[in-house]
């Protein structure tokens, strides 16, 4: 179900109340992304984002992205552990030992993928061949065939935080598959999946 806003925009519940949530839903989420910079970071806030709700996330990104260095994967792999202590006492971002360490083990694995191509070329291969069309949230999947395998593909590359349901989500917010709902204002506005 959508709710039409204010401005005559249909958008789902989750992103019609919250100016921040709405803010990005009608200009990020969904979006491709086809940086290795960009993709990293997704991948990584997806990761700190597990068991907790996407705006808490979002509030804190610019937190997130002063404390891991606009997440640059070159200047992140160098983190050691007096970063990582560092980090666990920044009350700005989430001080989850295991997301820290994984987005310092991430940016490691991001350089080591460049020798294969890249991380956007690996991540972006697992494109399926149609998108869902769902007229309801209930119809929205929570893991797809193509995010248990890349989620399985980027735990052999090193990367940590990654599961199916973390990944089906990243590929929701980067593009790669189209879950706005039919009767959405973004249906179709990536671009990847016109309908």
């Amino acid at each position: 179900m959508t709710v039409v806003g204010d401005d005559g925009l249909a958008r789902p519940v989750w992103a019609a109340t919250d100016p921040l949530l709405r803010e990005y839903y009608d200009t990020e989420w969904g979006m491709p992304v086809r940086d290795e910079r960009g993709l990293y970071e997704r991948i990584c806030l997806e990761g700190f984002q597990a068991g907790l709700s996407w705006v808490t996330v979002l509030r804190k990104r610019p937190a997130f992205r002063a404390a891991f260095a606009g997440f640059e994967p070159d200047v992140v792999a160098r983190f050691d552990d007096g970063d990582v202590q560092r980090l666990l006492g920044d009350a700005g971002i989430i001080r989850h030992r295991g997301k820290i360490e994984a987005t310092i083990a991430n940016a490691r694995a991001t350089i080591a993928l460049r020798d294969e191509g890249g991380l956007v070329d690996f991540v972006w291969r697992f494109q399926p061949s149609d998108t869902p069309r769902p007229r309801d949230f209930s119809e929205v999947p929570t893991v797809s065939p193509e995010s248990v395998a890349l989620s399985k593909a980027l735990r052999r590359k090193g990367f940590r935080f990654v599961g199916p349901t973390t990944m089906y989500a990243l590929m929701e917010a980067v593009g790669i598959v189209d879950t706005h709902l039919v009767t959405s204002h973004r249906r179709g506005s990536s671009g990847v999946w016109p309908d």
